[in-house]
């Protein structure tokens, strides 16, 4: 597998609760070889004309580009957010064996 076949997508929820359902729904749909939930992160945004302050959880999603659609589709049907983030970021290098993993986890 070769670095850009591989994509890490980003999201956050509001609940740890949520951060978790999503995070194992996407692994045992095999739509992501794993999925990272990182707690404590404040995020301030722009929603609605005033500037926002939330606690959340990051949700850093490992997998590959022939399945992002199908992991984006998944992260809209579950969250509760009426527009979650769903950030698609490239992989332009990695360990093999680690990749190859990835792979065969999605596949």
């Amino acid at each position: 597998m070769s670095g850009d076949d591989a994509i890490v997508v980003l999201t956050t929820a509001g609940r740890h609760e949520e951060a978790a359902s999503i995070a194992a729904s996407l692994v045992e749909r095999r739509l992501a070889a794993c999925v990272q939930v990182v707690p404590g992160m404040t995020s301030f945004y722009q929603w609605e004309g005033s500037v926002e302050r939330s606690e959340e959880w990051l949700l850093i999603v490992k997998t590959t580009a022939t399945r992002y659609i199908d992991v984006e589709r998944a992260i809209l049907d579950i969250h509760s957010y009426s527009t979650p983030e769903v950030v698609r970021l490239a992989v332009d290098g990695g360990s093999t064996a680690y990749l190859d993993w990835l792979r065969e986890s999605v596949a």
